[in-house]
């Protein structure tokens, strides 16, 4: 029996009875799962570095307890506050980003990360899911008003921040913004003659890659031919799966954490493998699977064409990168340093997912065709309101 009553019309009971149970339940989930993983994977890594046996733990839970208000919190919004945030943040995301071309520290030859005190963020994963919701806006307002180039300023709006990230350079985050925009643009219903030069241009784009940037060039080469370079973090993540077998080698009795270096985030799927199992590797694959089958499912049942927009948008973005890491883990993509969802240490990652996946709990709410929901005393927004 629940102790909030349907008839009751305060914020927080309008909002339990209103926001998919189920999936905040999966993401919550996913985020206690990050942190016990945490505390199997990142000991290991934390004492090669020369930093206390717990330091990545501790300030993984640091993160995650945000990452999980933030989720919380930003299920509350309505639409015109979702737009709103996703303005601001963009606004001061691109700014960032500029500045982290010019000031920020240079490792491994990119530089996306802006030092802030004793923490680091990385602008560019705070303005993912903005970009998201600011793409769905413009292309809803397309679909709504043929007078505006909805499409023409989405597409601008791709092209600057594909154009910030090439620049640090990013490719694996240009490629995965660029497929989430394509999703967007998608679920507009442009004809299949678009999508197909849609397709070309991405291809060709690749081939360009490959051809002029020479670090894009070794990390394909070594993917298809194996042979013939550095192989060694996928080659263990894949021996950490065959030595886990099924059923894995138990807590703490895995041995991948102690030479890969980035175990604890790139590759933490394949600590899961090696200490708890395929069966438990499948599990959280499903976890990740039943929330991007939720969110499709929820936007296909949205009347609205910017949430139905916003919302797939959103989805594939969380579900794409969980993909591409999981992928990379079983050497079925080219290595590519992307976290695992809610899951990979990283506070800018952690806090940021929480923020996209917090805006698809907002936007799948449900409410009564042709109504939004909004605080209480604020004055009703219909549903082709502007920001």
């Amino acid at each position: 029996m629940s102790i909030i009553s349907r008839t009751d019309r305060g914020l927080l009971a309008q909002w339990w009875w209103t926001v998919d149970r189920w999936m905040l339940a999966s993401m919550l989930l996913l985020i206690v799962l990050g942190v016990v993983l945490s505390l199997a994977a990142s000991p290991p890594v934390a004492e090669r570095l020369g930093l206390s046996e717990f330091h990545f733990t501790i300030r993984h839970v640091i993160y995650a307890i945000p990452a999980a208000v933030v989720v919380v919190a930003t299920s509350f919004l309505d639409d015109r506050q979702a737009r709103r945030a996703a303005l601001v943040i963009v606004a001061l995301g691109f700014m960032a980003l500029m500045l982290t071309l010019a000031y920020g520290p240079e490792v491994k030859g990119a530089r996306r990360w802006l030092d802030i005190g004793p923490f680091s963020i990385q602008p560019s994963e705070f303005v993912k899911p903005a970009f998201v919701i600011l793409s769905a806006w413009l292309f809803a307002e397309g679909m709504r008003r043929p007078e505006i180039p909805g499409n023409i300023l989405a597409t601008a709006l791709l092209a600057m921040f594909v154009t910030l990230l090439v620049l640090q350079p990013d490719y694996g985050q240009t490629v995965l913004v660029a497929a989430v925009w394509s999703v967007m643009l998608f679920m507009t219903g442009i004809s299949w003659l678009w999508i197909g030069a849609l397709g070309v241009t991405g291809f060709a784009g690749m081939v360009v890659a490959y051809l002029s940037v020479s670090h894009v060039a070794r990390r394909l080469d070594r993917f298809l031919a194996p042979g013939e370079g550095d192989t060694y973090q996928v080659d263990m993540a894949m021996e950490a799966f065959a030595r886990g077998g099924l059923f894995g080698r138990g807590p703490g009795e895995g041995s991948v954490k102690y030479v890969l270096p980035d175990a604890h985030s790139d590759f933490i799927f394949a600590v899961v493998g090696e200490e708890f199992g395929i069966l438990a590797c499948l599990l959280l694959a499903a976890i990740f699977a039943f929330v991007v089958h939720r969110g499709l499912a929820r936007a296909l049942e949205e009347w609205d064409p910017f949430r139905r927009i916003a919302v797939a948008g959103l989805t594939a973005l969380f579900g794409f990168q969980a993909l591409i890491n999981m992928a990379v883990n079983v050497s079925l993509l080219p290595a590519k340093g992307m976290t695992l969802p809610f899951v990979s240490y990283g506070g800018s990652s952690l806090i940021s997912v929480g923020f996209a996946m917090g805006l698809v709990l907002a936007l799948t709410r449900r409410r009564p065709r042709g109504t939004a929901i909004v605080p209480p005393r604020s004055r009703p927004a219909t549903a082709a309101g502007y920001a």
